[in-house]
């Protein structure tokens, strides 16, 4: 059962669209927080010598971030019905921040004009993916089942790929990730679309909490959107 579902039972009959337009103010606004704390601390790790060394220096301190990273989404996603809004944010920016400390390794790798092409082509392509989940009238709930088939396939092959290092299988993977997540960025908006439904009469906690939730979901599709795009087109430093 999604989290999203604990919320149903506060349904009554105030105005849908009002709901729908406050719930989504509140996910860009925290998806567009979140993504500039990540960009800020990734040009930040990578522009101060001393963040530069504790980082890089051995693989130890990304290992430990990524850990951490991974216990912020699921630990998030596990208690968002027993913490408060305001927690569940606080949770939501500081993986924002320790995102953009693991991402900072792309600024080393891609030139910088790589990266803000890249940036500005996925802002572009998750601008129209979501519109088009928030406005369609198709029934997008079909697709869960088949992009979370994609995404269980798209990580078996990236896992593969450590071990043969093929360049064109890395290539051919990039492309299918930009397919995936842009799916799921129409698909997850249609589902916050749709959850707001259950939201009418809701309290701001109720609200709140899966604001951020939504914002998490749309905040890593972007990032993945714009990683794949980055290693499809990016180009290296010499």
């Amino acid at each position: 059962m999604s989290q999203y579902e604990n919320y149903a039972p506060y349904a009554t009959g105030a105005d849908t669209l009002e709901i729908t337009n406050t719930l989504f103010r509140k996910v860009y606004q925290y998806m567009a927080f979140g993504l500039i704390l990540t960009s800020f601390f990734a040009w930040f790790s990578v522009s101060n010598a001393s963040m530069v060394k504790f980082l890089f220096s051995s693989q130890v301190p990304m290992i430990v971030l990524c850990i951490i990273e991974l216990g912020l989404v699921f630990g998030l996603g596990i208690a968002i019905s027993k913490i408060s809004a305001g927690t569940a944010l606080l949770l939501f920016l500081l993986y924002s921040v320790i995102n953009g400390m693991t991402c900072s390794v792309l600024l080393l790798v891609y030139t910088s004009e790589s990266v803000y092409k890249a940036f500005l082509s996925t802002a572009g392509m998750f601008g129209v993916m979501s519109l088009y989940g928030l406005y369609t009238k198709r029934d997008l709930t079909g697709m869960g089942s088949f992009l979370r088939m994609g995404l269980f396939g798209l990580i078996i092959a990236m896992v593969i790929n450590i071990f043969v290092g093929s360049s064109m299988a890395e290539f051919y993977i990039s492309i299918f990730g930009v397919i995936i997540f842009m799916g799921l960025t129409a698909y997850d908006t249609a589902k916050i679309k749709q959850l707001s439904v259950s939201l009418n009469g809701a309290d701001d906690q109720a609200m709140g909490k899966v604001a951020v939730i939504g914002a998490l979901e749309l905040y890593l599709d972007f990032i993945n959107l714009f990683i794949y795009l980055l290693r499809i087109f990016g180009r290296k430093r010499d």
